[in-house]
């Protein structure tokens, strides 16, 4: 074979083609290269991640070429439901400021308008990026505050979000009436994956569907859907480092109790009247704590926020929630689990000494960032719960894989949703649950299990009896449940709606 030199080439008058052959080669060139430079820096901890990435190619490649079948007939359904919404809002704020401030022929999706709106017409001061007045979502949040502007900023956020999920479910898919996405196993820092457009432009990032929208995502005719979730798993491996650094039990014990949230707010609110029965206290767990919020919902979502050093003001701001009561529960919570804060300061230790931080799955993280911000150090502390549980679900999910129990059609983060023979249910997902668990060892001969619950159903939405009645449904054995006549299967005429109206 002759071997042609690339400076010897005159490439302009190259054809198309042989221009594609070129470029394709050097890139095979070039990565081969890197490649050999990498190699030798690898040690122990960074080769067992890259042998366990390398792994994972075999299912993430399944999924991106499989999909997952779609209703068209339901995504038209959703679609002209959310047009009928956006009707509603539209109607309602231009009432407000036609009648209400005289403002004419006024278009929320006008940046334009929505700066004469709040700036010129209503008198706030201007929020700036880069030097002009804007109304993009960051500065609308910024706006709520004053009580002149908070329903009008309401409505065009909810009419913005409404939009969004218009133009999540007009996503195209494929000519075989699936869609897909491309898993990018090493997208991120943490390990967790990501995902995108598929290889032929079409799908799009499958991971973060609104909960409203996924009853399109059907399973094939014959299969049925079984979605794994390792709820809370953050959680639990906060509590395995806390153990494994501290040997402080308290926060492993409360996640393994098998209702962390209820187990936490007794340990904030020891005097409240528990008996140790779990039905009786986790309802009184979900007693009313101040206005509407319940002493359970502060433990899931104050409690999580401060696992990441989340402050009170921040955490109210992002909440509703009143600064003095956050700050009274984090002063009850750090008391009822001390070692998050020494688990804190170990964290900052580390980062301020080597910048690299070690998690309990033993994948090495390099921060680059200034060690000594506070944002640096968040993203540190976040680091190690959200990259480990992602380790801990994939690791599940090349088991089964491995295993053949089942298809795999979804990676969301901390959940897989598997698709298996319906007629076969009662002994696939008891397999499932199974083999999803993925035992890591600890100090002193603890093992960490995190459990996954599990729902099954025809589509991806949840069940309810009138409206999506083959919705994901809690697996306790067994499901009497029979598939609807499946009626969406092959391209519709669009309704009047979707197929006139647009969306900006």
């Amino acid at each position: 074979m002759q071997i042609i030199k690339t400076d010897e080439i005159d490439y302009e008058s190259l054809s198309g083609v042989d221009k594609d052959w070129i470029y394709n080669g050097l890139d095979v060139c070039i990565t081969a290269d890197v490649l050999e430079s990498l190699l030798p820096q690898l040690d122990p901890t960074t080769t067992a991640t890259y042998t366990f990435s390398k792994s994972l190619q075999g299912p993430v490649l399944e999924m991106r070429l499989r999909g997952c079948l779609i209703d068209t007939t339901r995504k038209v359904e959703v679609i002209d439901e959310l047009f009928e919404q956006i009707e509603i809002y539209e109607t309602q704020l231009e009432k407000i400021v036609r009648e209400g401030l005289g403002f004419n022929g006024f278009n929320w999706r006008s940046n334009a308008d929505l700066r004469k709106l709040f700036y010129d017409i209503l008198g706030i001061s201007p929020i700036r990026r880069g030097g002009s007045p804007t109304c993009d979502r960051a500065a609308r949040e910024k706006l709520e505050v004053y009580p002149v502007a908070t329903v009008l900023i309401r409505l065009i956020n909810t009419l913005a979000e409404l939009g969004d999920k218009i133009s999540v479910l007009r996503t195209e898919i494929d000519p075989d009436g699936r869609i897909r996405t491309s898993y990018n196993i090493a997208g991120t820092s943490t390990g967790r994956f990501s995902s995108s457009l598929s290889e032929f432009g079409t799908g799009g990032n499958l991971q973060n569907v609104e909960e409203s929208l996924r009853s399109i995502f059907i399973a094939d005719p014959g299969f049925k859907f079984a979605k794994c979730d390792a709820k809370s798993g953050e959680s639990f491996v906060v509590g395995a480092i806390e153990w494994n650094l501290f040997h402080d039990p308290r926060f492993l014990d409360a996640c393994e109790s098998g209702d962390v949230h209820t187990a936490v707010a007794k340990l904030v609110w020891p005097g409240l009247g528990w008996t140790g029965d779990r039905r009786h206290d986790k309802d009184l767990a979900e007693t009313d704590y101040y206005r509407g919020y319940t002493h359970r919902f502060m433990c899931k979502k104050i409690g999580h926020g401060s696992n990441y050093l989340g402050g009170a003001p921040e955490i109210a701001s992002q909440t509703r929630i009143d600064l003095d009561l956050v700050q009274t529960f984090q002063t009850q919570y750090f008391r009822a689990f001390p070692a998050h804060k020494l688990w804190h300061a170990h964290v900052d230790t580390e980062l301020r000494r080597t910048g690299i931080i070690t998690s309990l799955m033993n994948r090495k993280r390099h921060f680059f960032k200034r060690r000594t911000e506070t944002k640096t150090l968040k993203e540190a502390i976040a680091y190690d719960p959200q990259s480990s549980l992602a380790d801990i679900v994939n690791r599940a999910l090349l088991n089964i894989w491995r295993l053949g129990i089942a298809t795999i059609v979804f990676q969301d983060h901390d959940a897989i949703t598997f698709m298996y023979p319906e007629d076969r249910e009662d002994e696939v997902v008891p397999e499932l649950q199974k083999h999803l668990i993925v035992p890591v060892e600890l100090a002193d001969g603890r093992v960490l299990r995190i459990p996954y619950d599990c729902e099954t159903g025809w589509n991806k939405g949840k069940y309810d009896a009138t409206k999506n009645p083959d919705g994901l449904k809690g697996f306790t054995g067994h499901d009497d449940r029979r598939r609807t006549p499946q009626v969406g299967l092959l391209d519709r005429i669009i309704h009047r709606s979707y197929r006139k109206r647009t969306h900006t």
